[in-house]
C-alpha cells in the first residue's frame, strides 16, 4: 500500500465521533509527519485495556505520562507505580523546549505548560507520600504465597493456617500476628489444632514460618498493618473536575519487585471486590497503569495467573482500565494478553537471537497491516510507537506508525518541596499517617502463654444489706451475671465477627469506613 493510501486509512479508521485520546500523528516515510491523519483512542474504549511496550529508553515513560495527563484532563481519575521516580513532574508544568515546541508541531499537537491535580503514596510511608497499608488478612494467601516464593503445597498449607486464624479469632494484622499463628501451630500447645487441620504438616509449617521470618527481616513489616488503605481514595476527582492523578512511589523497591508487583495486584483484586457493575460507561471510572508488569508474571503459580486473567477480563465491566507496560508482549501470558484491546509498542532491539524471536513473537499479536513490521520495530524513533486500537464499535483500528505528543507537565521528578508540600496538604494524612497496633493474633496467642499474676487476696465479705422486695434483679442481669452465659456471649460474637468472605485471591472482604 502507498503512503498516501496508509493515510488515507489512518484517517478514516481513527475518525471518532465521541472524546477520545490524542496519541500523536502518523509518521510518513519514516520521516516526516502528516498532522491531519491523527492517532487518537476513544475515551469509552480506554477500560478495554492495554499494553504499552518497547525496550528500554524509548518513551514508555513519557507515553504513559502523557496519557495520564489527557485521561485526567477528561476527569478520569488516574494511578501510577513510579519505579524510577520520573513521574512526580506531573505536579509541575514542563518547559517549552525547543525539542518539545518542535515535536508538537510536527504532529499538529496543541501543547501547552501544565500541571496535574497529584497525590503521592508511598508504601507503608517508606519514601514521600501518604502511606498505603495492608492488612495480611486483607493481602490473603494467594497474593502472600507468591510474594513469599511458595510452591503449590505451601501455599495451600498457608490457607489452612488463614483458615485457622479466621475460625479462632485471630486477627492477622501484620507479619508478627502470621508469625505468631505458624509458630503457635508448630508449638506442643498448637499440637492439638495442627492434627485437626490435617492438610499441615509441621515440616511445611517450618518453610513457611522460615520465609516469613526472611521477608520480615527484609523490611516488608513496613508495609503490613493499619489503617489499612481503602482503595476507592484512588477514584477521586479534583473540584476543578479533573481527574486526581494518584502516583505511587516506588523507587526504594527495586531490590524487592515481587512485593510491589504483588501489593498492585492486591489493590486490584480489592477494587474488583468494591466496585460495582457498570458495564460500558462513556468514560472509565479508574485507569491503572502497571509498570514493570513482567515482575507479576515471573514466577507465578498456575491459581494466581488464573485469578489475574479473571480479574482483567472482568474488572472491565467495573469501569476500570489497565494499561502493562513492559518491554515486550512475550512478558505478558498469553490469557491475560488476549484482554488487551490497545497496543502502543515502542522499538526493540535485536541484538541476539533471543531478541529477534521477541520481534517475530511481538509481530504476530498485531492485525494485519501493510507494514512490515519486523523492520518498523527495529526503526522507531524515541517516543514513536506503532499503534492499534479498538474503535468506537470495538474493532481494531489500522496499525499506525506515531510520533507522539511530548507531555504538558515536567519530564523530570519535582522539586522535593513541591512534593512535601503536596503530601503535608493531602485531606488522606489524617486518616492514613499514623500508624495503629490493636490487639490482634500476636497478642491474643502471647496471653495464652503468659502466666497471669496471682490475684490480690480477697477481703472478708461485708454482711449484705438487707434488700427491698422489689429490688432483686431482672431475669437479664440474672443471666449476664452468669460466668457460662458471658463465655457464650462472647463466643458468639467472636465468631460473627471473623466470618470472612474471600475474593479471587483469597483477600478478605472488610468492614468500610
Amino acid at each position: 500500500m502507498a503512503e498516501s493510501d496508509i493515510g488515507a486509512a489512518v484517517r478514516a479508521g481513527y475518525a471518532f465521533t465521541g472524546p477520545a485520546l490524542d496519541l500523536g500523528a502518523l509518521v510518513v516515510d519514516g520521516a516526516a509527519c502528516d498532522p491531519t491523519a491523527k492517532v487518537r483512542i476513544p475515551l469509552a474504549m480506554v477500560n478495554r485495556h492495554g499494553l504499552v511496550a518497547g525496550a528500554t529508553g524509548t518513551g514508555k515513560t513519557k507515553t504513559l505520562q502523557a496519557m495520564a495527563e489527557q485521561l485526567s484532563a477528561a476527569g478520569v481519575p488516574v494511578f501510577l507505580a513510579d519505579i524510577k521516580g520520573d513521574l512526580s513532574g506531573l505536579a509541575t508544568p514542563g518547559d517549552a523546549t525547543e525539542r518539545v515546541t518542535t515535536r508538537a508541531t510536527d504532529i499538529g499537537y496543541d501543547w501547552q505548560p501544565a500541571a496535574y491535580p497529584v497525590e503521592f503514596f508511598a508504601l507503608g510511608g517508606v519514601g514521600t507520600g501518604v502511606p498505603v497499608r495492608a492488612t495480611v488478612t486483607a493481602f490473603g494467601p494467594t497474593l502472600l504465597a507468591k510474594v513469599l516464593g511458595l510452591n503449590d503445597v505451601q501455599e495451600s498449607s498457608l490457607g489452612l493456617v488463614f483458615h485457622f486464624a479466621d475460625r479462632n479469632g485471630l486477627p492477622l494484622l501484620d507479619l508478627k500476628d502470621l508469625r505468631a499463628v505458624v509458630q503457635h501451630l508448630t508449638s506442643p500447645a498448637g499440637a492439638a489444632a495442627l492434627a485437626e487441620l490435617g492438610g499441615l504438616s509441621k515440616a511445611t509449617a517450618g518453610v513457611i514460618l522460615r520465609k516469613l521470618i526472611s521477608f520480615a527481616d527484609g523490611g516488608a513489616d513496613e508495609f503490613f498493618g493499619e489503617p489499612e488503605f481503602d482503595t476507592r481514595d484512588f477514584l477521586r476527582v479534583h473540584p476543578d473536575g479533573r481527574g486526581v492523578v494518584s502516583v505511587l512511589e516506588l523507587p526504594g523497591l527495586q531490590d524487592r519487585p515481587d512485593l510491589f508487583a504483588t501489593f498492585l495486584m492486591w489493590f486490584l483484586a480489592d477494587l474488583f471486590d468494591d466496585l460495582p457493575e457498570v458495564g460500558d460507561v462513556e468514560k472509565p471510572k479508574l485507569v491503572f497503569f502497571f509498570d514493570e508488569a513482567h515482575l507479576l508474571f515471573r514466577d507465578a503459580s498456575k491459581e494466581f495467573l488464573a485469578a489475574i486473567t479473571q480479574t482483567v477480563r472482568l474488572i472491565r465491566s467495573k469501569g476500570v482500565g489497565i494499561f502493562f507496560v513492559t518491554q515486550t508482549p512475550k512478558d505478558v501470558p498469553g490469557d491475560v494478553l488476549a484482554q488487551l484491546g490497545n497496543r502502543i509498542q515502542h522499538a526493540l532491539r535485536a541484538y541476539t537471537p533471543e531478541d529477534a524471536k521477541a520481534l517475530k513473537a511481538t509481530v504476530s499479536t498485531f492485525p494485519r497491516s501493510d507494514y512490515d513490521l519486523e523492520e518498523v520495530l527495529t526503526q522507531l524513533g524515541t517516543g514513536e510507537a506503532v499503534v492499534t486500537v479498538l474503535s468506537e464499535r470495538g474493532a481494531p483500528t489500522p496499525v499506525a506508525w506515531t510520533r507522539l505528543p511530548p507531555p504538558r507537565s515536567r519530564m523530570a521528578p519535582a522539586d522535593a518541596a513541591v512534593a512535601e508540600g503536596i503530601v503535608a496538604a493531602s485531606p488522606l494524612l489524617a486518616a492514613y499517617g499514623t500508624e495503629v497496633d490493636r490487639e490482634s493474633a500476636y497478642e491474643r496467642l502471647l496471653a495464652k502463654v503468659t502466666p497471669a499474676p496471682a490475684p490480690a487476696p480477697a477481703p472478708p465479705p461485708a454482711a449484705p444489706a438487707p434488700a427491698p422486695a422489689d429490688a432483686g434483679p431482672g431475669f437479664l442481669e440474672r443471666a449476664l451475671g452468669n460466668t457460662a452465659v458471658r463465655g457464650a456471649l462472647r463466643s458468639a460474637a467472636t465468631a460473627a465477627g471473623r466470618e470472612i468472605v474471600r475474593s479471587l485471591f483469597g483477600a478478605a472482604r472488610r468492614r468500610r469506613r
